[in-house]
């Protein structure tokens, strides 16, 4: 688990790195490059980004990260497309999706940020004893519908 933390903060990190470059300024003051990420859920596997923006390590190279939820990927990458956001966290199959439409941006995909879904069960009580068959019966709420 933490070598995942690890590769996906890296891998962020040298994504986010295109976006800084040369300023034009000749003032010795750094300024910061607006970078906006839309993700589509907040995720336990994004924990480093997570801790990197409260420990302001993007603005320590120069980046200012504003960080959207987009509740979905479809919004996530109606955001990517409206450069309402220059980034989005999500599944490769919405850039498919959205090239079988006849999209004329192409997206490009930076992919394996995480190697398995960030989903958990979690219950009201505990269940020190749990077996997947308990859920047989029960009502089981998910993050979001499958399509």
């Amino acid at each position: 688990m933490k070598k995942k933390c690890m590769v996906l903060f890296l891998s962020l990190s040298m994504v986010l790195t295109l976006f800084v470059g040369c300023s034009d300024s000749k003032d010795s003051e750094k300024q910061l490059q607006k970078v906006t990420l839309n993700e589509v859920a907040h995720s336990i596997f994004y924990a480093p980004m997570y801790v990197a923006i409260e420990k302001d390590y993007f603005k320590d190279e120069g980046i200012d990260l504003e960080l959207v939820t987009g509740f979905g990927a479809d919004k996530t990458m109606t955001a990517v497309l409206s450069n309402e956001a220059d980034i989005g966290f999500m599944g490769p199959e919405t850039t498919v999706y959205t090239y079988n439409e006849g999209a004329n941006d192409k997206i490009v995909n930076f992919a394996q940020l995480t190697q398995r879904a960030g989903n958990f069960l979690v219950a009201r009580e505990e269940m020190p004893d749990f077996r997947w068959e308990d859920l047989k019966g029960r009502k089981v709420l998910g993050g979001r519908s499958g399509d």
